[in-house]
């Protein structure tokens, strides 16, 4: 029973972490956009995109408890490898310095003159450009925690425990935003994303080897040693890449090799 009580706190708190990152950079983009051109078209788009992840998790989550639980387990494990060795993958090239970190700050200047140079187009009432960015934004971020929340919940059985995580952080991050009315630059993103990563590659671990027939040592218990295992490889891992870029020789000619945290983003590692 604690394992299962464990394993659930576990679930929760990866849904609210990664909910809570995806927020704060679709808050960015709802901020500028309501802030620059307007609310109530701006916040009809936050709705509309609210309504539509609320179907996708409703539509999709029922669907997969029909898949015998082994089975959705091994797919299910697969599917989190892949998104939580993304996620790493780009918090360990920022932690190392090799692709600038995530600036809010500057996607909002950014969003800002954009939506302050964008032509007016009024469609049933509304701005057009404020609705269908902030729609956008809402959504598109919140289809990762849609994913989490469908695939972490219909595992372990309890869709709404996940949507209780995702939910946390939506009014937590939308509050701190509405009071605010500044993007969250503050919140150490780098650090939440390196955390998510770590979680998600570890229940995806977990997942699929169970779903492979692995009994592991301690059932869910296990969970916190492939944790700590994975962050600690991870971290390991960055420090090495933190040494190797400060020991490469800059080549004649080139410009002063940037900060760590500095050097520009290309489009993969943006997000």
């Amino acid at each position: 029973m604690e394992h299962v009580a464990l394993s659930r706190a576990l679930l929760v708190l990866a849904a609210f972490l990664a909910s809570s990152v995806e927020m704060v950079e679709a808050l960015t983009i709802v901020l500028a956009v309501g802030v620059t051109r307007g609310w109530r078209s701006t916040l009809i788009g936050v709705a509309a995109a609210t309504v539509a992840l609320a179907a996708v998790v409703a539509v999709f989550g029922p669907a997969l408890t029909v898949i015998p639980i082994d089975t959705l387990r091994l797919v299910v494990g697969a599917l989190l490898l892949v998104f939580g060795l993304q996620w790493l993958r780009k918090a360990i090239l920022r932690a190392a310095g090799f692709t600038a970190l995530h600036d809010e700050g500057a996607i909002f200047s950014r969003e800002t003159e954009e939506a302050r140079g964008a032509v007016r187009e009024e469609r049933a009432g509304l701005d057009w450009y404020s609705f269908t960015l902030a729609f956008k934004g809402v959504f598109l971020e919140g289809l990762e925690v849609a994913f989490i929340v469908v695939t972490f919940g219909s595992t372990q059985g309890s869709i709404p425990l996940a949507a209780v995580g995702a939910g946390g952080a939506v009014v937590l991050v939308g509050g701190v935003g509405a009071l605010l009315r500044t993007p969250l630059t503050r919140v150490p993103e780098n650090t939440m994303k390196f955390a998510v990563g770590a979680m998600l590659t570890s229940f995806g671990t977990f997942w699929g080897a169970e779903g492979a027939g692995v009994r592991w040592p301690g059932n869910d218990a296990a969970l916190l040693g492939i944790i700590a295992l994975i962050a600690a490889v991870c971290v390991g891992y960055t420090a090495v890449l933190r040494r190797a870029r400060a020991a490469a020789p800059v080549p004649a000619g080139s410009p002063a090799r940037p900060a760590a945290g500095t050097s520009p983003l290309t489009s993969e590692e943006a997000s």
